[in-house]
């Protein structure tokens, strides 16, 4: 059976003729999938029992559930444990911000990277999620919190570039002014650097925002923090940012979590001013979470503030996460790891 939420709109239209369907029908469906987030064929109401039928016997939708829902008591942030058909569980996370709603979402069960600083690598790989599994995550939210997401950051559990060709899917589906409408310009993408795919995604001339979790100023500190360094170097990196920057002139930001005492210092930020110089970026400084199996601990506010000032010092355009849903295991794959413990 094919699911009927992971295709294009000309897949499905292609799919509609060759059933004997009139064209127009597609439009129907998609909207009713992709901007009324149904999920079942018997909630589009404009739509025949016969045309039904026809479709139930081609089609079917991807099932997803939400397993378990944390609310935060310090701010709006909630977090959601989403169990898909096959057993297998993600977590996505609401975020409350000035601008608008922000969903952040998993795109693969569990991570291969192996990132010492992140709890979703803790419990291995499994699989990659489909697109349909990634717009799920999102229409699941709209429903609890009955608003519309303005905005999306693919940040949640996994590599997204690991799982490219169901992650550009997503963004092309979500994208659709007939669904969601979600602009491009409204979705960050995160990756640790896996540099053929970042070349890959740069032809792909999407305008969606490129987020480098970056870390450290050099290859030995960031091999200690991502394995994926070994095997794609800090040079080779940085070229394949130089042609992303060049081919889409979108500003590009780099991620670099603090950790007392191991790339917080003076000198760190000054090599990372000099690793970034010139560049059109930003710097996302990010006080690290807790996770106990790599034992690790945040630097102090005094730390932080004094690397932004030396980054913004020299010309480059630095700013602090703000923490959200800290007393609900809001960090990536902390309350993944915790239901799996259950």
């Amino acid at each position: 059976m094919i699911k009927i939420d992971n295709l294009y709109f000309s897949e499905l239209e292609r799919q509609i003729i060759e059933l004997g369907e009139p064209k127009y029908k597609a439009k129907q469906l998609f909207e009713w999938i992709h901007n009324k987030t149904i999920d079942s064929f018997d909630e589009m109401s404009n739509v025949s029992k016969s045309t039904k039928e026809l479709l139930m016997k081609h089609f079917e939708f991807t099932n997803a559930s939400v397993e378990l829902k944390l609310e935060s008591k310090l701010d709006e942030t909630k977090k959601y444990v989403i169990v898909f058909e096959d057993g297998n569980v993600c977590e996505s996370v609401y975020l409350k911000y000035k601008y608008g709603n922000t969903a952040c979402i998993s795109s693969q069960v569990g991570c291969k990277m192996g990132c010492t600083f992140c709890a979703s690598t803790k419990n291995g790989f499994i699989r990659h999620l489909s697109a349909a599994e990634m717009l799920k995550q999102i229409y699941t939210i709209q429903k609890d919190i009955k608003d519309k997401i303005n905005n999306v950051v693919i940040m949640g559990s996994g590599e997204p570039l690991d799982n490219y060709e169901n992650v550009v899917r997503f963004l092309n589906i979500i994208n659709d002014e007939r669904g969601q409408n979600i602009s491009m310009r409204k979705i960050t993408l995160s990756t640790c650097g896996i540099v053929p795919q970042i070349y890959k995604l740069a032809d792909e001339n999407l305008p969606i925002t490129l987020a480098i979790s970056l870390h450290a100023s050099t290859q030995e500190k960031r091999e200690e923090l991502l394995p994926m360094a070994k095997k794609y170097k800090l040079a080779e990196l940085m070229a394949s940012c130089d042609y992303y920057l060049n081919k889409t002139g979108r500003r590009l930001t780099f991620e670099y979590i603090m950790i007392k005492g191991f790339n917080d210092s003076i000198l760190d930020a000054k090599l990372l001013s000099e690793l970034l110089k010139n560049k059109l970026c930003n710097v996302n400084l990010i006080p690290c979470n807790y996770v106990k199996e790599s034992n690790i601990s945040p630097s102090t506010n005094l730390n932080i503030e004094n690397f932004k000032k030396i980054l913004l010092e020299q010309g480059i355009n630095a700013t602090v996460r703000r923490e959200l849903g800290s007393d609900i295991q809001a960090a990536c794959g902390q309350l993944r790891n915790n239901f799996l413990k259950m």
